[in-house]
């Protein structure tokens, strides 16, 4: 993605570690992080600090690439340009390398230097039952785990893959997020603001009334006879009763299962088949922007579906979200459903903890691709509740003071993680929202943060480039003062979104906690810690505590130094999911067989001769074209890197002679006309940044792209678009503007 790559300059061209005096010069005043320094000598810039020889550096197997930012690789030779910027003092251009923390910033951090991270993630892998043990003993257990903190088998030709951490812990995870928060003394605490979609709706709840809200339906869950390990299906938007409903779950030992309120009935029906619920949570309508989303009506056409596939649910829990549908408008069944409002009130405030094994079931979340049955990615309790907090406290150098906003849904992955479980386990305040950004206006992200005061903004890049495209007026005339760390989430962030996410969101300020992860590792693999180590704009990094990502090559052969390949991890971590519900073949096939050895992460990625980790997006998002395999978030970066560019979404098509052809779909600026020299244009920034072979075969004008209301670009329906199979888009029920579709097959011949 950025062709040039340099080295942190506290260490020297021989193989030894160098550590900072105890009274270093302070990094606003060294002269090669401030601006360009071409130096004549290799240790030039290392004469106005005090440095001292530790021992020499022997890397071991797992430890390679993490430590390679302590040393010059070899044969690297003189460093003949630092091109650097300090947080807080300059703007990100498109001149800089590395973004460097600030030295208050690094002082106050929890991961304050390369070399405590070093320590820190030496210790995990070396000894990673001590690590995560002591982690664990933070959080309330009934009984200990035993002896053994941790099983696997990652080897599928060594028999039955197998993950197990924590195993004869007894715990619960409801009882960690809010008891323990409580008898800690912050039960006054705001734990959730909730913004509601039009401005001025909104209210708010304490870990004592979040708590007494939780126990409400966690007693009539149990009254209806759910128990310790039964399902329950939630068809929520985010409103507070989505945690509270998925807090509930887990207070009794039930297994929820979040079905992100945007999919079609058939989908939510494929969901309700395959786990089987005793009762199914959702809301009568929700109003998402200016439209009005009949919840209610989808879940009783999925019900009517499931019931003919003999799956009958006797109770359909459904919450009056009087601001969008009043009761009286809603299609009702006698006796299978209920009312919230009617019935919870009336339930004790208090309700006993189930406590589960470390190994029981938290929930189940399924991912769905273009063909085939979902897949149930099952996620247990005890290492799920331990990773998602560290991660949450590490990533975000969360303190207790700060007020944290993720935009994502709770119907997906980093909803679970990162808007419930890992932030309420460590105690903090969370903003929830109802509604769509861009709504009433496009400031609406930036007024939050200015209502709230966030000091954590955790969004896609999805949403960053679609607000980049609106221009700075909208964010500038917010204030923003209150933010301290961005963080990036989804897919790849291209380094121009990067750079306009810190200069023109953070001020120039915030460090960018550009995470990489998925459902089924439960939370984040790659991150930059913000206090630790500099940032280049676009990278994840480096491997978050316990992870050990590999690059292989086709033949499953670990790539060495500055590489790029197929994205693999060995050894499990705690957060890893178990199983894929009901089908453990298929979770040994699809994720554990292709390199037998390693959990094979389905991505493409490269790694910099400095040991930072690029994410190139899914190896099926791979465009083989004349033999050269293009990432097409490469190409993607190359468009947007274009100044009338707004966002840029490319897939590959069949070619006659390329075997693979480049197709592009771009979205321009606001008010930038079509024209065939701003195509000749893009396609000359692809040629310009990658080469001529990566050049778009086709660039298809996009007044926008078709997302999920996540900010998820849908590219099954864009690669259908592209190759005119228009009778197979499929189901489009989950966009967030079904009319983009049909504006794309309209500009299709222009």
């Amino acid at each position: 993605m950025e062709g040039r790559m340099t080295h942190h300059p506290i260490i020297n061209s021989s193989s030894c570690i160098y550590s900072i005096s105890a009274s270093p010069i302070p990094i606003s005043n060294r002269p090669w992080v401030r601006s360009r320094f071409w130096g004549s000598r290799m240790d030039d810039p290392f004469t106005t600090c005090s440095i001292s020889p530790k021992k020499k550096l022997t890397t071991s197997n797992h430890l390679r690439h993490v430590e390679s930012m302590a040393h010059l690789p070899s044969g690297a030779g003189r460093i003949t340009r630092l091109n650097a910027l300090i947080l807080g003092e300059a703007l990100a251009s498109e001149e800089d390398d590395l973004v460097f923390p600030s030295e208050d910033f690094s002082r106050h951090s929890h991961v304050s230097s390369p070399h405590k991270y070093l320590e820190m993630y030496r210790r995990s892998v070396q000894d990673p039952a001590g690590f995560w043990s002591d982690i664990a003993s933070e959080f309330y257990w009934r009984e200990k785990w035993s002896q053994q903190v941790y099983s696997e088998n990652f080897d599928i030709r060594k028999g039955k893959i197998k993950i197990e951490w924590f195993k004869g812990g007894m715990t619960n995870i409801c009882y960690n997020c809010l008891d323990r928060n409580i008898e800690s003394g912050n039960g006054d605490k705001i734990a959730i603001y909730w913004e509601g979609n039009e401005p001025g709706l909104d209210t708010s709840l304490t870990y004592n009334q979040l708590l007494a809200r939780v126990c409400q339906l966690a007693n009539y869950l149990k009254d209806v006879g759910v128990r310790k390990g039964d399902a329950v299906v939630i068809y929520l938007p985010m409103l507070m009763e989505l945690p509270i409903a998925m807090l509930a779950c887990a207070r009794i030992g039930a297994v929820h299962s979040v079905v992100f309120a945007g999919f079609s009935a058939e989908s939510l029906a494929q969901r309700i088949i395959d786990c089987r619920p005793k009762v199914v949570i959702t809301c009568n309508a929700v109003r998402r922007g200016s439209k009005i989303i009949y919840l209610k009506d989808i879940v009783d056409s999925a019900l009517l579906e499931s019931a003919e596939n003999g799956i009958v649910i006797d109770v359909c829990l459904t919450w009056e979200n009087d601001s969008a549908m009043k009761k009286e408008m809603t299609k009702w069944m006698k006796g299978r459903d209920i009312w919230w409002q009617d019935v919870i009130l009336k339930y004790p405030v208090t309700c006993d903890v189930e406590w589960v094994d470390a190994e029981g079931p938290l929930f189940l979340l399924y991912t769905s691709g273009s063909t085939g049955k979902p897949k149930g990615v099952m996620h247990t309790t005890g290492g799920y509740m331990v990773y998602t907090a560290s991660t949450f406290k590490y990533a975000f150098d969360y303190k207790s003071t700060d007020i944290y906003w993720c935009t994502a849904d709770c119907g997906w992955i980093t909803g679970h993680s990162y808007v419930t479980y890992g932030p309420l386990l460590n105690g903090a305040t969370v903003v929830v929202f109802e509604g769509a950004p861009s709504y009433p206006d496009v400031g609406r992200c930036w007024d939050i943060v200015d209502k709230y005061k966030v000091s954590i903004f955790y969004t896609a890049p999805t949403l960053v480039r679609s607000l980049m495209r609106e221009g700075d007026e909208h964010v500038s005339r917010y204030s923003r003062k209150s933010l301290r760390v961005l963080g990036s989430v989804g897919e790849p962030i291209n380094p121009s979104a990067w750079r306009w996410f810190f200069n023109v969101v953070g001020d120039a300020r915030c460090p960018i906690s550009d995470t990489w992860w998925q459902t089924e590792t439960g939370g984040f693999m790659i991150t930059p810690l913000p206090g630790a180590w500099p940032q280049k704009p676009g990278s994840a990094t480096f491997p978050f505590f316990g992870v050990q990502p590999v690059i292989v090559d086709e033949k499953g052969v670990e790539i060495e130094g500055e590489c790029s390949g197929y994205l693999c991890v060995k050894g499990s971590w705690p957060g890893a999911f178990r199983t894929l519900y009901g089908d453990h073949r298929r979770y040994e096939t699809t994720y554990f067989s292709a390199f037998p050895g390693y959990y094979f992460s389905g991505d493409g990625c490269s790694r910099d001769k400095d040991g930072y980790y690029w994410l190139t997006g899914r190896v099926d998002d791979v465009i083989n074209v004349s033999g050269h395999r293009i990432g097409t978030a490469e190409v993607e970066s190359a468009l947007v890197s274009h100044p009338q560019c707004a966002e840029a979404a490319v897939v590959g098509v069949e070619h006659e002679v390329k075997g693979q052809g480049i197709y592009a779909f771009v979205t321009l600026v606001e008010g930038v006309p079509y024209s065939d020299d701003l195509r000749k244009s893009l396609v000359m920034a692809v040629r310009n940044q990658i080469g001529a072979f990566a050049a778009p075969d086709k660039i298809h004008w996009a007044p926008g792209l078709p997302k999920t209301r996540s900010g998820k670009i849908m590219r099954r329906i864009l690669r259908k678009i592209a190759s005119r199979q228009l009778d197979e888009l499929g189901d489009t029920s989950t966009l967030a503007d079904p009319t983009v579709v049909d504006q794309l097959i309209a500009l299709a011949d222009c």
